[in-house]
């Protein structure tokens, strides 16, 4: 596809979405002279605290998200979450407006089955085993065929939200109540997945350009709880044949989807025994995929030569990328918070920050619930146990407090 942003600077981009992630994307864009608009449903989120210019909209509703991106014609638009009014983008693209990846892009990832959809049926990847339900006797009878232990998910949520393991057809009905609360958007329509045994979860971070090849990160490890992003490390030691065979699917689902910036694609690894233990081997299957910077990215801060944030914006502006390399063995260690606060303050930064190659993100996030990522800890390492040791250690000393 021919690049289709102006070739001179500033230019102007608008984030719909501005947490975390979306402050470093903002970051990064200002490094290069760009001015950002930074877009969200509440007022002092993250990337508002650094962008030139932030609006306060309700992101799930089309004729609000169309006026604002209306109002500043930005030379692009960087969906950064998952929770908005897709249907808008298509619109404004049709308008003339870049969205990035594409407005289609953004509409296939948000919805589970539809890009469970693209990767198995379209693509012939190898996924889990699935089925849809529609309600608790469509799930159960789902569960049922699939086998017990089998995963539940709403079909549009974010960061977990939703998701829950069922082991018995006795909390079949739990599940389906999770998942709905969890759930964005309108209808009932819930995911069920085959459990799969895994030896690794992974992040392929895929850089698709306007014009030039596919680039690729240095594999990422990482662990979830409660279907949100705990710890990651790089470069994830995996087999050579299955990170080309990674690399392969990467480039096939975001060949399909187009447009250019940095995805994140996540697979399990898992152990397929033959006969005997001198046959084992490894098979990958595609998980999801973000068309953005990607959470468990954090890492790449303090482990690659540039960040994910600063891939993104390279392609995105169809700028020059260089070889991408690893600086050394890395890892990342959320700091979440334990109580709900309406206003935070924070303890032991100095003790976190003692050790050598480590450092702390704090998000600024002005209030606290349960499990909320609130920051996060990366450090660099001998080796993997030693980053993941730092990156633990200097996260356990960060105390998220009631102000």
């Amino acid at each position: 596809m021919a690049l289709r942003i102006p070739d001179t600077f500033p230019l102007t981009l608008m984030l719909l979405g501005s947490g975390e992630l979306g402050k470093e994307v903002a970051i990064a864009a200002q490094r290069l002279g760009c001015r950002v608009i930074a877009v969200d449903s509440y007022a002092d989120a993250p990337a508002m605290q650094v962008a030139d210019l932030a609006e306060v909209v309700v992101m799930g509703n089309p004729d609000a998200l169309k006026a604002v991106v209306r109002k500043y014609q930005p030379d692009l638009v960087i969906p950064e979450i998952e929770a908005l009014a897709v249907d808008a983008l298509a619109e404004l693209e049709a308008e003339g407006i870049t969205v990035i990846p594409t407005a289609r892009a953004t509409s296939v990832t948000m919805n589970r089955d539809r890009i469970r959809n693209l990767a198995a049926t379209d693509l012939g990847l190898r996924t889990a085993g699935f089925a849809y339900a529609n309600n608790r006797a469509e799930l159960a009878a789902a569960a049922e065929k699939l086998g017990f232990p089998v995963v539940v998910k709403p079909v549009m949520s974010s960061s977990g939200k939703g998701q829950s393991v069922v082991e018995t057809p006795e909390a079949i009905s739990a599940a389906w109540d999770f998942a709905m609360a969890g759930a964005r958007g309108e209808g009932e329509l819930v995911i069920v997945e085959e459990f799969i045994r895994f030896e690794l979860e992974i992040t392929l971070l895929t850089v698709k350009q306007w014009n030039g090849p596919t680039l690729f990160c240095p594999p990422i490890a990482h662990i979830q709880e409660r279907g949100d992003y705990q710890c990651s490390w790089q470069p994830a030691q995996i087999p050579e044949a299955c990170l080309k065979k990674a690399q392969a699917m990467a480039i096939a689902v975001t060949n399909n989807l187009g447009g250019a910036g940095l995805f994140g694609v996540e697979f399990f690894l898992c152990r397929s025994v033959a006969s005997n233990a001198a046959d084992s081997q490894y098979e990958l299957i595609f998980s999801e995929l973000s068309p953005r910077p990607h959470d468990t990215g954090l890492v790449t801060l303090i482990g690659q030569n540039l960040s994910q944030f600063e891939l993104h914006l390279r392609a995105i502006l169809g700028l020059p990328i260089p070889t991408i390399y690893s600086l050394g063995s890395s890892a990342s260690r959320v700091i979440l918070a334990h109580e709900n606060s309406a206003s935070v303050s924070y303890g032991g930064v100095a003790a976190a920050l003692a050790e050598i190659d480590t450092q702390v993100l704090l998000f600024g996030k002005s209030e606290a619930r349960p499990h909320r990522r609130m920051g996060v800890a990366l450090a660099r390492g001998a080796n993997e146990a030693d980053a993941r040791r730092k990156a633990d250690n200097a996260a356990a000393q960060i105390k998220v407090l009631s102000s």
